[in-house]
């Protein structure tokens, strides 16, 4: 190899290795951060994908610690109700509620990519990195546990249709008297479907439901 060639090599090495400490350097920024400020001593019951989440939640801007949403002061003060990784609420606090248990607390700090991005949303402005004081109260097995499954097939054929699944999501939303649009449940439905319906048949047996896997929502 030639001098010229060596040197040549050596610098693109060089860039090379700056281009991945750059591309290490962006992923750490973009990682959900969570402290756990309260763990209850019974923490067998933890939350997973498709649950059904009762919590309190309050926000602030990382930059100042600005408080943008407090749940104890909206909606007369009543928890949030919301089905968790069906993207209810941003993908961070989504990732950062995940195996949390009844009764637990939580510090989660979310970058802006798994927030609200570049554009923000009022009052968050762009870019924003949040930070959010979670206190989760319930959970609820969501529409995708195999209990549901067996409350939604009523004639017992092993088969659901989206008015079954429906039904049932409007069922459990009366009981817990949550209030949705009917845009919500047709959203649900489409999704777990959409995910599940492999034959494209309009139904969902019990393996195309996967109840077996439920962390697979």
């Amino acid at each position: 190899m030639s001098e010229r060639s060596f040197l040549c090599f050596i610098l693109c090495l060089q860039v090379l290795s700056a281009f991945v400490s750059l591309i290490w350097a962006t992923e750490s920024t973009d990682e959900v951060k969570i402290e756990v400020l309260f763990l209850p001593e019974n923490c067998t019951q933890k939350v997973r994908k498709g649950d059904l989440l009762h919590a309190h939640y309050d926000g602030y801007l990382a930059k100042d610690g600005t408080q943008f949403y407090c749940s104890r002061s909206a909606q007369a003060g009543k928890p949030h109700w919301f089905v968790h990784g069906v993207g209810e609420v941003i993908k961070g606090l989504d990732i950062g509620l995940k195996d949390m248990c009844p009764g637990e607390k939580r510090k989660i700090t979310v970058p802006p990519s798994l927030a609200f991005g570049e554009k923000g949303k009022d009052p968050v402005p762009p870019n924003a990195t949040l930070i959010f004081d979670v206190e989760l109260l319930h959970v609820r097995r969501g529409p995708r546990s195999i209990e549901a499954f067996k409350e939604m097939d009523l004639d017992n054929d092993k088969i659901l249709t989206k008015e079954e699944v429906k039904q049932h999501l409007k069922m459990e939303a009366k009981k817990l008297n949550v209030q949705k649009e009917e845009s919500y449940f047709n959203d649900v439905v489409t999704d777990v479907f959409r995910r599940n319906d492999q034959d494209a048949d309009g139904t969902l047996s019990i393996k195309e439901y996967n109840v077996y896997e439920h962390d697979e929502l």
